[in-house]
Parts: structure tokens; sequence; C-alpha cells
């Protein structure tokens, strides 16, 4: 359709100059909508590949040590917390807070993921995508471990945005990425890497959280030694305040 209005202009008489000022919105509009249907085929793509792999997935990582990242995360809650896991994969991480006496909401985007993760921690874990979250200022932590690295960095805002409004106020949220730079599909699935410098940039955009913490740390997994994550600790705070520099 576009195509043929642009013939119609030149045909008309229009300098192309004109046409092309004319229907650059039109341009635009399609550009991204081409860029947003890719992505979204990619983040279904990569929803697939779990729900494929669900239980070579979940035994490979329901038994990774995270007690490193988890307790600097709970030393900053109060006691009984409610703790959001947010992309849960296993349920690992949500059952060890429940073991620690707090109180837990799971979701996953993977159906078959949610079932074995529900099975493991004994109580229903809901699937659904970090664009479905509407809760309102309801959870005293957030949790989004190796999770949000398959959201597209053009998304990113929104989704903080989602976690920012879950949580109480003062709630702490915890996540985490693939230490890098690169927005790309690999063995299967759709990653958004970033870098601590990326990072800082992330949440000072954002401009909803203050950086507690900003650590690296190899990966847990035996076959993935030479991996590496950044790994962020922040606060919800006034929108007004002063975003903190990132520590390394």
């Amino acid at each position: 359709e576009l195509t043929r209005l642009f013939l119609q202009g030149c045909y008309t008489g229009q300098k192309t100059q004109a046409v092309i000022e004319k229907f650059r919105p039109l341009l635009k509009k399609a550009l991204n909508d081409y860029i947003s249907e890719t992505m979204n085929d990619k983040i279904k793509k990569t929803i697939e590949y779990y729900n494929n792999n669900a239980a070579d997935f979940y035994l490979s990582t329901v038994n990774a040590d995270m007690s490193y990242c988890r307790d600097k995360f709970v030393a900053l809650l109060p006691k009984g917390a409610k703790i959001l896991d947010a992309g849960c994969g296993s349920g690992r991480d949500s059952k060890a807070f429940m073991e620690k006496g707090f109180c837990i909401t799971a979701f996953d985007a993977s159906g078959e993921l949610c079932a074995l993760a529900s099975n493991y921690i004994g109580k229903p874990v809901a699937c659904m995508r970090f664009e479905e979250m509407e809760w309102q200022e309801e959870f005293d932590g957030g949790w989004a471990c190796a999770s949000l690295l398959h959201i597209p960095k053009k998304d990113m805002n929104k989704v903080f945005n989602l976690i920012y409004t879950a949580l109480k106020a003062g709630g702490i949220f915890y996540t985490s990425f693939k230490f890098g730079d690169a927005e790309e599909v690999r063995r299967e699935r759709f990653y958004s890497d970033y870098t601590p410098t990326q990072i800082k940039e992330l949440f000072e955009r954002n401009n909803r959280f203050e950086i507690l913490e900003c650590f690296i740390t190899g990966d847990v997994r035996e076959n993935h030694r030479d991996e590496r994550w950044v790994n962020v600790i922040a606060v919800k705070h006034d929108t007004t305040m002063e975003q903190s520099p990132c520590r390394i």
C-alpha cells in the first residue's frame, strides 16, 4: 500500500523528496511494526524452545547453587517478605526462598516449565509473560534471575516499569544478564546481553530504581564455567531521587 501511494505521488508530479517527507511517518511506522513483529517471533521461538526442552533445562538448573546472589538479596528484605519470582524457570529459587520463610508468587512464560516448577515447589506457578504483570505495590522484593535477558532492549524500560509498580515502596529488585553487548539469537533463544556500564545506563534511563550493588559472577553450572554474569540489586525509589553509581 505504501509503495502504491508513493508511486501515485510521483506520477501526479510531486517532487520525490516531497513525497518521501509526506510518507516518512508511515514508513517509520511500517519499519517499527516490522521490527516489533520480528522481535515477537524471536520471543515466541524462545518460549517454544523452553517448552520443547523443559525437562533438560529443569535438570540442568534446578540444583545450580545461586545462594551467593540469593543471600545478598534476602539480606535486604524484611522477615516473611513477599517475593515475586519473575521468570522462575525450574522453581529452584522459589523453593529456596520458601524454605527461608518467605511468601512466594512465581511465574514463567513456558507452560512446560511452569508445570515442573509447580510440582517442585508444591504450589501453583502462573504461566504468563512479563508484559502481562498487573500487580500494584504487592511485593517486598522482585527476583528476576536470568530471565529478563530474553526481553528485547527496546522493551526493557516498559518491563522495569511493571516491576516497579509491582513492588512496595522501598522494594528490592534483583536481576541478572549474560555479560556482553549483543542482542541476538543463540542456541535457539533470543538474548539481550549487557555490560556493567550498559546496566548502569539502563537503570539511569528508567530512573525508577537506585542501584545498590552491581557485581560480576561466574556461571555456577558445570558446563558453562567460561560464562560471566552481570548482577544488579536495586531499590525502588522516588523518581526525583538522584541515581547512585554502579559499584563493581
